[in-house]
């Protein structure tokens, strides 16, 4: 008999354990929703359709390069021409393919009434389609302190 001791036993000690019953419940349940809707996102008309020889694809679009440089220098291609050359080449891919698409690469530098200028060339030459080609801007990660 011991005065003033009083018998202390262990709490509960925490779980050092991921209890993985709910986790596997949880993406069990998502499988089968997945296995369920994955047929949904197919096509849901099915055809048998005819055969013709005339229902082959058409060719892509063709398309052709036009960048101009920081120093103003255009290019068609990788080619680098003078400006009479370069209405010249235009009015010849137009009049081969008036669907001929132009991508527009222009340097950043350059200043906006040269690149117009190549797009009234474009517009000129009887070629009406014209990309404009960017790099995409980084995005900002979230974790990223100010």
């Amino acid at each position: 008999m011991a005065f003033g001791r009083l018998e202390r036993t262990a709490g509960p000690q925490p779980m050092s354990d991921i209890n993985m019953t709910p986790l596997v419940d949880v993406m069990l349940v998502l499988v089968v929703i997945f296995i369920l809707t994955a047929p949904l996102l197919a096509s849901s008309i099915r055809l048998d359709l005819p055969r013709a020889e005339g229902a082959t694809p058409g060719a892509p679009p063709q398309s052709v390069t036009l960048v101009l440089d920081k120093a103003g220098q255009a290019y068609l291609d990788d080619v680098p021409l003078a400006p009479t050359a370069l209405a010249e080449r235009l009015a010849q891919l137009a009049g081969q393919r008036p669907d001929t698409e132009v991508q527009l690469r222009a340097d950043a530098a350059v200043p906006y009434g040269r690149v117009v200028e190549l797009m009234g060339a474009a517009n000129a030459a009887g070629l009406r389609r014209i990309a404009f080609v960017a790099d995409p801007a980084p995005t900002a990660s979230p974790a990223t302190p100010r």
